[in-house]
């Protein structure tokens, strides 16, 4: 098996990066891309009080276990399966099972800080950061929060001014500058994913190991 396609996929809470990387999921294919977000290595806080674990800065990047992530994502260049952690963002707490991975022809990365990192950028083939205007990033994520984790309307916008926007305006918005493309509007910018499709599917054909 030839090195297989490295894809990154960041950008700030709420951007439409998720949506992002399911439509290239989709077009490229499931049988062909192993998908891995980085917010599955958050690190495990079932050590500290509830109240504790709540006051911990999730958007920084020493939040989460990036050289496990790394790791793992060498094993599967190299063709070996990984386990990935599962983790339970209403209590921030990894659950006892993991979720097993396989090599594919290309490896979806997704996460707010993956271009933070030099040695976790330096593996990646293409690097796509999703933008959006942050009125509609914070609408999204206080959505999210609140369905989906659990958390109160209360303490979603606490933790948006305390951490969240600072380490956006400190991390992710500078790392912008490491991207090969930018995609404004998420994932209904369908100019931009089929530009981004298109050349993955030209990586495909050529082989990576002709680049």
């Amino acid at each position: 098996m030839s090195r297989p396609i490295i894809i990154g996929v960041a950008g700030g809470t709420g951007a439409g990066k998720t949506t992002v990387a399911k439509v290239i999921l989709e077009r490229v294919g499931q049988d062909r891309v192993a998908f891995i977000q980085h917010d599955a290595y958050y690190r495990d806080l079932s050590a500290l009080p509830s109240e504790e674990r709540a006051r911990v800065n999730f958007d920084h990047p020493d939040a989460l276990e990036t050289d496990l992530f790394i790791s793992h994502l060498k094993l599967l260049i190299a063709g070996e399966p990984v386990y990935v952690p599962v983790y339970d963002f209403s209590t921030h707490t990894r659950l006892s099972y993991t979720l097993r991975v396989e090599p594919k022809k290309v490896i979806l990365l997704e996460g707010l800080l993956l271009f933070t990192d030099p040695a976790l950028r330096s593996l990646m083939d293409i690097k796509v950061y999703v933008d959006a205007d942050a009125d509609l990033r914070f609408i999204r994520r206080f959505q999210r929060d609140i369905v989906e984790r659990g958390r109160s309307p209360e303490s979603v916008i606490e933790q948006y001014l305390t951490t969240v926007r600072p380490m956006y305006l400190e991390f992710i918005e500078p790392s912008k500058r490491y991207a090969d493309v930018i995609i404004p509007e998420g994932g209904f910018n369908k100019v931009a994913l089929d530009m981004v499709i298109a050349r993955i599917e030209k990586l495909l054909e050529k082989g990576s190991d002709t680049w």
